[in-house]
């Protein structure tokens, strides 16, 4: 047998990357759109999983990685705001997060995914403000502005054809104006 004839236990064994705990990781390197490396190829630096920030610093580290072209780890951000912010917010985070992840797909030229979870994501954020009283606002967020950016990359990137959208050029301005 040679080094490419392996079982299905031999794969399994080396493709699930697991934690102290346990639970599966995948520690494969990762290009600046998250889209996974070969093991031993350089990487972006990932995100950590699990940080508890205030809100303004979620917002404000999601705008940084947004701006670098990094909307894959801004989406990990507005993940960990979801998963430890109060109840009442975690749909306005996770909306944040499908946006992030909308754009993250509409610079990797995915028509159909990247238009839908953008749509999908102005839905939800639009869902949201409407069941907070109209909150426009939330944390400094330009809720209506985010909505209004989502809803015209959407109609652009299928306008496009498939041709992926530059990230960094294309982030939305998460603050509302001065």
């Amino acid at each position: 047998m040679d080094s490419t004839d392996r079982t299905s236990s031999d794969r399994t064994a080396v493709a699930r990357d697991r934690d102290s705990g346990g639970r599966a990781r995948n520690a494969r390197p990762r290009d600046g759109l998250g889209r996974p490396l070969p093991y031993g190829a350089e990487g972006v630096p990932r995100q950590p999983e699990g940080v508890v920030r205030r809100p303004e610093e979620s917002v404000a580290e999601a705008q940084r990685l947004l701006d670098e072209g990094k909307p894959f780890h801004a989406h990990e951000v507005f993940e960990d705001a979801w998963k430890s912010g109060p109840e009442e917010e975690r749909a306005l985070w996770r909306a944040l997060a499908q946006l992030a992840v909308g754009l993250t797909h509409a610079a990797r030229g995915n028509v159909t995914g990247g238009a839908r979870l953008l749509r999908r994501g102005a839905g939800a954020a639009q869902e949201w403000a409407a069941g907070a009283g109209g909150e426009r606002s939330p944390h400094g967020i330009d809720l209506a502005g985010v909505v209004a950016w989502a809803r015209e990359l959407a109609a652009e990137v299928e306008r496009g054809g498939g041709a992926p959208v530059d990230p960094a050029a294309r982030a939305p301005r998460l603050r509302c104006p001065a």
